[in-house]
């Protein structure tokens, strides 16, 4: 309304360019895949108690180590390149996840912090090697110097699953691992202990669980996602690795939405997946917002914003409210005994 446009029409514009079409819809999910494989692996981490800012790092340096190995081996069968790729990517991110655990908890340095410095690591070795050792030879022959990589073979670009559309298998794979990841955090003892290191760490100090390991597991995981979610990236959508200079040219901010995401679905791995296909509609939908009704596609950013901000705000009410009630139960006075027979019975 303060842009002089009606909401309705604002609203409508959103739904059908997310929604209206089938190419729209598959799109829809192709931006959600990353969101919600980022999402999961913030549920880890958050549930462990630990802040993992670096989802943009992680999933640059998974992207990188997926992609130099596909380039090395082309000529390898889809069966082979493929499942090899999306494990290097894991591991690159699941690296890069553990070094900031292993600082938060054997040198107490705020994983914050360390996120965040080494997502800029992440960016300046993306653009030297992308500029450097893996640039595309035809770019480097051109002296264009972009920074990308030369293209994929065929065999690494994961299946179509809805042709004519760009929607591939990384949804299913994404869907199938959140899956995973609620069994694993709310069915095995392994996530029982992440949850309780999150819940308090000094009493499962006492209850014997050892709380620096499950903090590096917990990061460790959880940047192993999101490197999958860069790979993932490369093989499903652009079949090479290209930016412009930024982390955010080649993730497309991933990194950080599938936080927002994330805490949108209540931090549970299944509530990711509705909450990343809500914004990955907004970021698909934004265009044709802006195409009817003149509406800047940033206002979906604020949009996204505005979302989290009422997000942690209501959590944070949340939590407040029921230490308020805590508060106020230990002050009211402890009711007197109940009399026992003999005491009630007058002495004879």
């Amino acid at each position: 309304m303060l842009l002089d446009v009606n909401p309705i029409d604002a609203y409508k514009a959103l739904y059908e360019g997310a929604f209206g079409t089938k190419n729209a819809f598959a799109e829809t999910l192709v931006k959600a895949t990353p969101l919600l494989l980022v999402g999961i692996g913030i549920c880890i981490s958050f549930r462990a108690g630990v802040i993992n800012i670096g989802g943009e790092g992680q999933m640059v340096i998974g992207a990188l180590m997926g992609t130099a190995l596909a380039l090395q081996i082309p000529d390898a069968p889809a069966e082979v390149i493929i499942p090899l790729s999306l494990v290097v990517g894991f591991i690159g991110g699941a690296v890069w996840g553990a070094l900031a655990g292993a600082l938060k908890a054997y040198f107490n340095v705020n994983e914050i912090l360390s996120t965040v410095m080494l997502n800029q690591i992440a960016i300046y070795t993306m653009n030297y090697l992308l500029n450097n050792t893996l640039i595309d030879p035809a770019q480097a022959q051109l002296a264009s110097r972009i920074p990308q990589t030369a293209r994929l073979s065929r065999a690494a670009d994961l299946p179509r699953l809805w042709m004519p559309t760009r929607l591939h298998l990384g949804v299913v794979i994404a869907v199938v691992l959140a899956i995973l990841v609620y069994i694993l955090l709310w069915r095995t003892t392994l996530g029982y202990r992440i949850r309780a290191v999150g819940k308090s760490p000094r009493a499962s100090r006492y209850a014997g669980i050892n709380v620096k390991r499950y903090v590096v597991l917990s990061l460790l995981l959880s940047g192993g996602f999101a490197g999958l979610a860069g790979i993932t990236q490369v093989l499903g959508v652009s079949h090479r690795m290209i930016t412009d200079g930024s982390a955010s040219g080649f993730t497309g901010s991933a990194g950080f939405n599938g936080i927002v995401a994330a805490l949108f679905g209540k931090l549970h791995p299944i509530g990711a997946i509705p909450a990343s296909i809500l914004f990955g509609a907004l970021l698909v939908g934004a265009n044709q917002l802006q195409r009817t009704t003149q509406v800047p596609s940033a206002f979906v950013t604020t949009l996204n914003g505005i979302v989290l901000l009422f997000v942690v705000g209501s959590e944070i009410w949340t939590r407040r409210r029921a230490r308020r009630r805590v508060a106020v139960v230990s002050s009211e006075p402890t009711p007197p005994a109940r009399q026992t027979a003999v005491e009630a019975e007058p002495a004879k």
